[in-house]
């Protein structure tokens, strides 16, 4: 089935003449007229961008997916490509209303009219794993009602397998492979595909975020109506706001428009360190914007954690980078066991200021990312860092922050924006308020051991003596036996003296 999936992404490759893409390197341009001449009847009217949207769309959802984050990375794509593959944010072909009323009257077992007062046929957004319609709900609310796209998990299923055959290639032939450890990091990702599979999943998902910023005037997160959610149905609060990408219509509002880029940097860091939870696939299809200038999450799919271990970690190598501590940034990796043991911290921190000094105390407009984190893993791989695959999501999600960030406020100053959070969070965790919030998590445990601390002292006390009374007969018993050996030892020696003496 993996041979049939390949052909298919080759033939759909060749077919929307993705070959431009690699016979345009200087070394195979004089490939390219022959290429042409011999594959006379493909249609390559469209242009370039074009055909690569409509390819990934034809190879489905992982596809679509991947071309969702290139989006986003305007700095590194022509924008005729960046415009066309933005339209895979929501803009994926629909499946039929057809197929949309059979498949919701078969979840519930009742006709649509006895599920929704009202039900718009024509989607409103239709992206790689589902589509949503709008509704009202019999007692007038207002809804939103998300739904699988038909026989998907086959699709996803072979393209994961080709995904980790080709992984496992890599790490067999690269020299790199294993230490960037493709194959987890594939199967991190296959993980998360199953997650988006599964609605009930994504409801929890928006129900436990929704609770992180309750009341919060930086991001407001739907409701969940549970009594109409199901495996493939997932229904929750209507949402109204303009679409974050379009940045036009969002003055014409008032909104002001480097106010909401820092907004965007401070929902992100406190998701990722305050809460440990963050939203993993926030491109701009999935962000909107109210009339107040409060952003509007949707698509819960894929969700990231963090450990408080993960948490600390990344926010002193934070810190550290913002304050150009190069050096404990170097440390960190070691101590983190992200880097050897015997890893020269001199040599690495040297590394990494020569590709991170350049970018300091420039906008975003002015600084290439793409060639930044080039120079990074090329630095990483000089000092053999691994990479860590619980930390791919939170890779992706900073990428796509930074596309955003780009896309609102060119002149924004990532660096300004961040570090204050994260001083804040840093003096919360090791400081006094650190101390305090741990004493008043751990309190409600206290309450229940103090008053057991006198039968536990004792019983600790009567242990200890227990055991060195255990240890006191083990002793004895060994000293018995080894004066025992001794005895019998000179019993014998005396037995044949008597016997020498007497056959004298």
């Amino acid at each position: 089935m993996r041979l049939f999936r390949l052909l298919k992404i080759l033939h759909i490759a060749f077919k929307f003449g993705l070959d431009e893409f690699v016979l345009n390197h200087s070394r195979l341009q004089f490939l390219r007229v022959t290429v042409r001449t011999l594959t006379f009847w493909r249609n390559l009217d469209k242009p370039r961008g074009e055909r690569l949207r409509l390819a990934l769309e034809a190879l489905g959802p992982i596809f679509v997916k991947f071309g969702q984050m290139l989006s986003t990375r305007r700095d590194l794509l022509p924008h005729d490509i960046a415009d066309e593959l933005a339209k895979l944010q929501d803009q994926v072909p629909p499946f039929s209303s057809e197929v949309v009323i059979s498949s919701l009257e078969k979840v519930y077992g009742k006709k649509l009219s006895e599920i929704f007062l009202k039900f718009d046929e024509i989607p409103e957004a239709s992206a790689s794993v589902a589509q949503v319609h709008f509704a009202v709900l019999h007692d007038g609310t207002e809804a939103a009602v998300k739904i699988l796209r038909p026989n998907l998990a086959p699709i996803i299923m072979h393209d994961v397998a080709l995904m980790d055959t080709g992984a496992w290639l890599a790490e067999a032939l690269w020299t790199d492979g294993k230490r960037l450890k493709l194959r987890q990091v594939v199967s991190e990702f296959a993980r998360h595909l199953d997650d988006e599979l599964d609605l009930m999943r994504e409801a929890a998902n928006c129900s436990q975020l929704r609770r992180n910023f309750l009341d919060s005037p930086l991001l407001f997160v739907p409701e969940v109506y549970w009594d109409y959610c199901r495996s493939s149905v997932m229904v929750m609060e209507r949402v109204k706001g303009t679409p974050i990408s379009h940045v036009d219509t969002l003055r014409e509002q008032g909104i002001d428009i480097p106010q909401l880029a820092r907004v965007g940097v401070e929902i992100f860091f406190t998701q990722v360190f305050r809460d440990g939870y963050f939203h993993a696939d926030m491109h701009p299809g999935n962000i909107f914007v109210g009339a107040t200038g409060q952003y509007i999450a949707v698509d819960f799919g894929i969700m990231g954690t963090l450990s408080d271990e993960d948490k600390n970690y990344l926010a002193q190598n934070f810190l550290a980078f913002f304050r150009r501590d190069y050096g404990r940034v170097a440390q960190a990796h070691v101590e983190a066991g992200w880097a050897p043991k015997d890893t020269r911290v001199d040599d690495f921190e040297s590394a990494i200021r020569a590709v991170c000094e350049p970018i300091f105390d420039k906008p975003l407009k002015e600084i290439s990312f793409g060639r930044v984190l080039l120079q990074l893993f090329q630095a990483s791989r000089q000092f053999n860092v691994e990479i860590q695959p619980q930390l791919v999501l939170l890779q992706k999600t900073l990428l796509n922050i930074e596309g955003l960030g780009r896309d609102l406020d060119p002149d924004l100053d990532l660096w300004k924006t961040a570090k204050p959070f994260l001083e804040n969070w840093m003096a919360e965790q090791l400081g006094f308020r650190g101390l305090a919030s741990r004493i008043q998590k751990e309190a409600p445990n206290w309450a229940i051991i103090l008053p057991e601390f006198p039968r536990l002292i004792h019983q600790a006390i009567a242990e200890n003596r227990n055991h060195e009374l255990e240890k006191r007969m083990t002793d004895l018993v060994i000293e018995e036996k080894r004066q025992n050996r001794l005895l019998a030892l000179i019993a014998i020696l005396l037995t044949g003296l008597l016997a020498w003496q007497i056959f004298q």
